[in-house]
């Protein structure tokens, strides 16, 4: 993408009503002490002088989040942006449940999907034995599979594949089967982490055509994508995370956009003027506060014990 380009597209975007909060994020944040080899700059204390002649590892502290704050409501698509290591999938994980949180809370009206690269299919079944098994593990009864199973099927267009073993599926094919199970079920809030499956026209065009049912059925849908422009032509919303902070939460074209151009730049090398199109984002972004009890809602449960 050009810097004229940049400039002079028509700003557009997908307007929806929105309903309730969804879920609530109030001041996450998860940071990991882990060992590095890494020389410290500047003063060294007595004890890591005596660390490194020894050869050991000094420990230092990782903010995967770091005090990210956002509510959610229902009908809206959230696309969630930032480069390898910004804390997109540490954060979704968390929302799921997979993880505990350093502090903060995180707050749902029901148990989110979560879809990810590595959702657990078994590999020596088939891809319609794993659909069966991944509809009964949410809950579906045998009834609901008479008429979800062929939903799935029409969704996936995998063909006679679904017949073999899963193992045998490309990682295109397993992303496709992943999608159309977690979105015929069409959960009240869904976490899709870098599993959406747009590989031809005629998959992104039966993704985002699912996405919307959901939408319009007022579900909540967050997805984690390296493609910046899924999160455009897909999402309602964006949020962009860097090194584990909010830069930037607003209409996802626009949001998208800021992304893709500063991201350009840094792979250009024009580092300083990526420094001045990430300051001027965060200048942009509208501090969220979050209470810990929202009086417009009474569904919302916590997918954490709190441990601040």
């Amino acid at each position: 993408m050009s810097e004229t380009e940049a400039k002079d597209a028509p700003k557009k975007g997908i307007e929806v009503p929105l309903g309730e909060p969804t879920v609530s994020v109030r001041r996450l944040s998860v940071h990991y002490r882990v060992s590095s080899s890494e020389h410290q700059h500047g003063p060294v204390s007595r004890p890591d002088r005596v660390a490194r002649r020894l050869g050991w590892n000094r420990v230092v502290t990782v903010r995967a989040v770091d005090d990210v704050s956002f509510v959610a409501r229902a009908g809206e698509s959230i696309g969630v942006v930032g480069h390898n290591g910004s804390g997109k999938s540490t954060m979704l994980r968390v929302m799921a449940g997979l993880e505990t949180p350093t502090a903060g809370e995180v707050l749902a009206t029901s148990t989110p999907s979560f879809l990810g690269v590595n959702a657990a299919l078994l590999p020596e079944l088939s891809g319609l034995q794993n659909v069966r098994l991944g509809l009964f593990a949410m809950g579906k009864t045998p009834d609901d599979l008479e008429e979800l199973v062929p939903e799935i099927l029409d969704l996936a267009a995998l063909g006679s594949a679904i017949h073999r073993p899963m193992k045998t599926y490309s990682s295109g094919m397993g992303a496709r089967l992943r999608f159309a199970i977690a979105a015929t079920a069409r959960p009240e809030i869904l976490l899709i982490d870098e599993a959406l499956a747009t590989g031809d026209v005629a998959s992104k065009e039966r993704s985002e055509e699912r996405m919307a049912e959901i939408r319009r059925a007022a579900g909540t849908i967050f997805l984690v994508s390296h493609v910046a422009q899924t999160v455009e032509e897909m999402c309602t919303r964006a949020i962009w995370l860097h090194q584990g902070r909010m830069v930037l939460d607003g209409p996802a074209y626009e949001t998208a956009r800021a992304y893709r151009w500063w991201a350009w730049n840094l792979a250009q090398g024009e580092t300083k003027k990526a420094e001045g199109l990430l300051e001027d984002a965060r200048a942009q972004l509208r501090a969220t506060v979050v209470h810990p009890e929202d009086p417009t809602t009474d569904r919302h449960i916590a997918r954490h014990s709190n441990p601040t």
